[in-house]
């Protein structure tokens, strides 16, 4: 394993599970140290028994500026400085267009959307009062690009956060900040099994995929880290599909599993 991240300082929120984790993990089988945030309290408990001595476990609810940036802070008094930020900490409330209710579009914009507009300036901010250059990932979704039934708060929030990421390279990359974004299609955790266990449903997936699996975390975080790597110097603004070629084929009609 290469050391592209030698003693960088990174913050991976969502950072405890799922490609969250496989990210926090790779961070630090590459010489980085983390500090991996969640809102979950037990599992933010066990960072240090799951992932070494690099690891640091804050719990903290990102839709909440002032959260966030204590976050902020908290890497910068640890460890001395900011050099990367992962916004991977993500999820929805199912729902159509015309049922979705606004407590559950709400839940799914702010968690999606809002926590990467936060994390992005906050550690755009740190990076510009600093005079260092910096890297941001955001962790979008294939649904960035293409719509599903039942996904209308998430496939919106996600399209968001992929363009959140084009403006931010807009305006960021003359400071020496990149900012890019990974949509991963459909990706094995623990986020997406329930769905997948629903009789049928996943063999509609996989069907859909010419890869013929769902990806593993850990291709989802050799993407994101590939992006805030030196080996991804001249590319900001970029929206990573990592997909299987599913992007090439659609989502199938889950009404007829879901309705």
């Amino acid at each position: 394993m290469s050391e592209r991240f030698n003693e960088r300082i990174a913050i991976v929120t969502g950072g405890v599970s799922g490609i969250g984790a496989a990210i926090t993990e790779r961070l630090l089988r590459e010489g980085a140290k983390v500090v991996a945030v969640d809102i979950n309290e037990t599992a933010v408990a066990g960072v240090s028994d799951a992932f070494g001595a690099g690891a640091v476990g804050v719990v903290a609810d990102v839709t909440d500026e002032a959260q966030f940036s204590a976050v902020i802070d908290r890497a910068v008094d640890e460890f001395g400085t900011l050099d990367a930020l992962f916004n991977v900490a993500g999820g929805s409330k199912a729902g159509s267009l015309l049922d979705i209710s606004y407590e559950d579009w709400d839940f799914t914009v702010k968690l999606n959307l809002y926590s990467a507009f936060l994390g992005t300036r906050l550690a755009a901010r740190r990076f510009i009062a600093e005079q260092k250059p910096g890297a941001i990932v955001n962790v979008a979704s294939l649904n960035s690009l293409v719509p599903m039934h039942f996904g209308v708060g998430y496939t919106a929030s996600k399209a968001g956060a992929a363009m959140l990421g084009r403006q931010a390279a807009l305006e960021l990359t003359e400071h020496g900040i990149r900012v890019n974004t990974v949509s991963p299609g459909l990706v094995a955790t623990p986020l997406t099994a329930g769905l997948r266990e629903i009789p049928g449903v996943d063999e509609a997936y996989l069907e859909r995929i010419p890869a013929g699996r769902p990806a593993e975390p850990s291709e989802i975080a050799a993407a994101a880290l590939f992006l805030a790597s030196d080996d991804a110097s001249y590319i900001s603004g970029d929206n990573l599909v990592v997909d299987g070629a599913w992007a090439t084929t659609g989502y199938p009609d889950l009404r007829r599993f879901l309705g």
